[in-house]
């Protein structure tokens, strides 16, 4: 309950977690906390709907994720395009091939597509629900600091109103869902540590009336290779497409001096996005009208936790988006960040206890992706082209090797293959050999679906990924029965509602 002070002093209120971001990471974790009975203030400094970048969701978010936060009807109610899987222009095949959710028997029936969103919808759809859910939600709200005690632990958090109004709230966490630009995370009590391999920037707009593929491929997001990089061709509606092009940093400052120019000239370098654009027009008003940039260069904190703050989605870490990982990444961090506070809040388990699960899992997901893009990326063998060479994994010399692990192993890692350079260099050879093999085997997209995707799903990198993603499809929504074995080495399980953790079941002779 919030009290007036004197004049000057802020507005001060008591909740039991502030979650600061309205994005689909803040609204996760703030709607199974509300769930769980406990008072959360969200606070987002726009007004929605807002605009942003990020349209392309995985089947775990939809099967999953929006299951458990009990907005899937209203996702599917929407009218969004449905996705099947991606198209890819890639590797030595010249000609597209598919990657297809329904070929894995965990993806197939039901949960063999997920949607392309305009995201200005999607967000809005899950910040609504956690209102709904009894999230206070409070948009045009801008944090300007933190309150930490003597320890240095931050116990609340200082915002300015949409009137200009100060106020304060103690709390007993705060999450930090605040994206790339967050100004909170260094209170965790680590550093951003970028990526030596994935350094790109991006830049995008949107198109009319471009081309689709047939049916029942229509909705599939195209990523296509060129010598310069590669773009994604993103159809969100009939006639709506995201389109956008992810070159080397080096590349940075010519975009920044003609944004629009350079996204054309690196369609007119990309033969299929430049036939599907053929007839199309771009958009040049609205919220859509606008070419923007973003420097997706990938990375990760070194604490996902600490001093009372939890970092959950872009605020922790970010990974190049070719696979579209980002909403993935930033709704399970939720789910895991909101299962440890809530084991904490409930006096189950020591902070210690459940954070290490949070981080420990949060982590290895990061890295089974991490894996599977460097492998996906050395496919590429444009070996004249300086974007390719540079992304050459199993070139790493023992100084990348130790700046990889440091990004992604972390002190709770627990991946014994993460802590060894010369287990990753081996690894990531026989991933991106796997992948060749399999890219040149799966045939065009007139090929049989059933027989081109059996040669992808039969790497193991691919396994890992697809193991990792319907692993909370399947059990995530639904809990655990106390049988579920750990995820990892000592580590918890999901309670039977899915929203806390719980000790494993003894193992039995």
């Amino acid at each position: 309950m919030s009290d007036a002070t004197p004049s000057g002093e802020p507005i001060s209120e008591t909740a039991d977690v502030v979650v600061v971001g309205g994005g689909p990471g803040g609204s996760t974790v703030a709607t199974l906390l509300a769930r769980s009975g406990h008072r959360v203030v969200q606070l987002e400094k726009e007004s929605f709907p807002r605009y942003q970048i990020g349209e392309s969701l995985l089947p775990s978010t939809i099967h999953g994720v929006c299951r458990l936060l009990g907005v899937d009807e209203k996702i599917k109610n929407a009218g969004f395009m449905h996705k099947r899987g991606g198209s890819f222009r890639w590797g030595k095949n010249p000609v597209p091939w598919n990657f297809l959710f329904a070929i894995s028997p965990e993806f197939a029936g039901e949960g063999s597509y997920a949607y392309q969103v305009e995201r200005m919808k999607f967000d809005q759809i899950l910040l609504e629900n956690a209102a709904e859910q009894g999230v206070d939600v409070r948009q045009r709200s801008r944090v300007n600091g933190t309150i930490t005690d003597e320890s240095g632990r931050v116990t609340g958090i200082r915002y300015v109103d949409a009137d200009r109004v100060e106020h304060r709230i103690d709390a007993k966490f705060v999450v930090d869902a605040s994206g790339n630009t967050t100004r909170l995370s260094k209170h965790a009590g680590g550093e951003r540590i970028y990526s030596d391999f994935f350094q790109n920037v991006a830049v995008f707009g949107y198109f009319e009336n471009g081309k689709r593929f047939p049916a029942p491929d229509s909705g599939n997001i195209l990523c296509a290779a060129f010598d310069e990089g590669w773009m994604w061709y993103i159809p969100l509606s009939d006639t709506l497409t995201s389109v956008g092009a992810v070159i080397s940093r080096d590349k940075a400052e010519h975009v920044l001096n003609a944004q629009e120019e350079t996204l054309l000239h690196y369609v007119d370098r990309c033969e299929i996005v430049k036939d599907m654009l053929s007839d199309a027009t771009r958009v040049t008003e609205g919220t859509y009208g606008e070419i923007r940039i973003r420097k997706d260069y990938s990375y990760a904190n070194t604490r996902f936790w600490g001093n009372g703050m939890v970092l959950v989605g872009d605020a922790a870490c970010f990974i190049d988006p070719v696979f579209s990982t980002g909403v993935h990444l930033a709704t399970y961090s939720g789910v895991l960040a909101a299962r440890s506070i809530n084991s904490v809040l409930a006096g189950a388990m020591t902070e210690e206890r459940a954070f290490t699960e949070f981080e420990g899992r949060y982590r290895r997901e990061y890295a089974v992706f991490y894996e599977f893009l460097s492998a996906f990326y050395d496919m590429e063998q444009s070996e004249d082209s300086y974007f390719w060479k540079a992304r050459k994994v199993t070139n790493f010399d023992r100084n990348d090797m130790t700046a990889f692990v440091s990004l992604v192993a972390g002190a709770y890692s627990g991946e014994q293959a993460l802590t060894d350079p010369e287990q990753i260099i081996e690894r990531f050879s026989a991933s991106t050999a796997a992948l060749t093999e399999a890219a040149e085997r799966t045939g065009g997209m007139d090929t049989d679906s059933g027989q081109r995707m059996g040669h992808l799903f039969g790497t193991q990198v691919v396994r890992d990924v697809m193991e990792e993603m319907n692993a909370f499809q399947a059990r995530g929504a639904v809990g655990t029965d106390g049988t579920e074995p750990p995820l990892l080495d000592g580590g918890l399980v999901p309670s039977a509602d899915g929203l806390s953790w719980a000790e494993p079941a003894p193992a039995t002779v």
